[in-house]
């Protein structure tokens, strides 16, 4: 069970530079935990739990924010944290705005919020984490308030519903996020709204959202911003972030004229936020790829988009166990990548089955091309 912070505790905290850095220094792994907390307790008494609890959530949070060795975090707080590039990129539509974070718990959204706003302010009923934000984002105004009693007038509004029960499950039900999400949308009736959700949510839930932004980081998709009033700017869009290589957007806006034809030199599965946001087609006539089949997201063309991983064809035809199995044979090939849409196929049983051998790697896309189950046997590259 994780630490319960105490408002106390972040006061301590918040002083404490040189007590946690001396912490720090402690590997505080599985083999030398139980040495390193007598260690610690040793060093601080009754402040040990605190502090080893905050080295411990700051090593987690190197992906969440910048510079992490000066940031208070709890356990809940940090797992439902945006990472830094996606907060980034979503602030980045709020630029020059006046803006209220009305769940701003510690800070992590509000801290990117501020650095590009006209005038920014943070709110949150945690009295323990918004002591923590008062410490992460110093100079931003912030006040205990309930998201669903406005406390601001004529800002654009950010929120990020709590999505776990308070045994750490999570909530998918958007009655059951905390606050409910059509409380919250209600309590801001006029406003522009931008709200984080899971990548998951049904769109028959949000009828209110008039632009829904699905957002993938490094491959995986990792949240839903609904976006509302003059903060939307298209019905759906796909947003591709990585930590190193371009970034990019597509809109329902752009064409979609897209044909189904015969396979080409290479397959292509669109980042998992194009398929979410269902811009498949849009993103194909982007880059003038055709679909193998209408109703599946692979996509085909004899020139794959920059800066992806997609798969050359080495060779294809009509899928059966026994003619992938004598292919793979006959290729050498004992480690395979299977890849599979519109076919009832585990890939996790399957790959016993194929009795691979050799030393050759491959990948293989298994789909339906019209009602003929299909095989394409490729060699995934990293396109330039």
């Amino acid at each position: 069970m994780s630490y319960q912070f105490s408002v106390a505790d972040v006061g301590f905290l918040a002083a404490a530079a040189a007590e946690i850095a001396e912490v720090d220094r402690l590997p505080l792994t599985g083999a030398s935990y139980l040495a390193d907390v007598r260690t610690a307790r040793g060093l601080l008494g009754d402040r040990a739990g605190a502090v080893l609890e905050t080295v411990l959530l700051r090593r987690r949070a190197v992906s969440k924010v910048e510079d992490p060795g000066r940031w208070l975090f709890t356990d809940a707080a940090l797992q439902q944290a945006t990472p830094l590039l996606v907060a980034r990129h979503r602030a980045a539509r709020f630029a020059g705005r006046d803006v209220h974070d009305v769940t701003c718990s510690v800070g992590v959204d509000l801290a990117e919020l501020a650095a590009v706003a006209g005038r920014c302010l943070g709110s949150d009923l945690d009295p323990v984490r918004l002591a923590m934000a008062a410490h992460n984002c110093p100079g931003v105004a912030l006040a205990r308030a309930d998201a669903l009693r406005p406390v601001s007038r004529g800002t654009a509004v950010f929120a990020d519903p709590g999505r776990r029960d308070a045994a750490g499950r999570r909530r998918w039900r958007p009655a059951d996020f905390a606050p409910p999400l059509d409380a919250l949308t209600a309590a801001y009736p006029g406003r522009d709204l931008a709200v984080k959700c899971a990548p998951g949510i049904d769109l028959a839930d949000v009828p209110w959202a008039d632009e829904v932004e699905i957002v993938s980081l490094d491959g995986q998709v990792r949240e839903a911003c609904l976006w509302r009033g003059g903060l939307a700017t298209a019905r759906r869009r796909a947003t591709v972030l990585r930590t190193e290589g371009p970034q990019w957007t597509i809109t329902d806006g752009e064409p979609d004229d897209c044909p189904v034809r015969a396979p080409g030199a290479w397959i292509v599965d669109p980042d998992g936020a194009v398929v979410r946001a269902g811009l498949v087609r849009h993103y194909a006539a982007r880059h003038r790829l055709g679909q193998l089949d209408e109703r599946i997201a692979y996509l085909t063309g004899d020139t794959p988009p920059p800066g992806i991983r997609a798969f050359r064809v080495l060779e294809h035809g009509h899928y059966t166990e026994k003619a992938l199995r004598a292919a793979l044979r006959r290729l050498g090939i004992g480690r395979l990548e299977i890849l599979v849409r519109g076919l009832d196929v585990d890939p996790n049983r399957l790959r016993p089955r194929l009795r691979l051998s050799g030393t050759a790697e491959a990948s293989v896309v298994l789909t339906r091309v019209g009602r003929t189950p299909t095989a394409f046997l490729c060699r995934a590259e990293r396109t330039s």
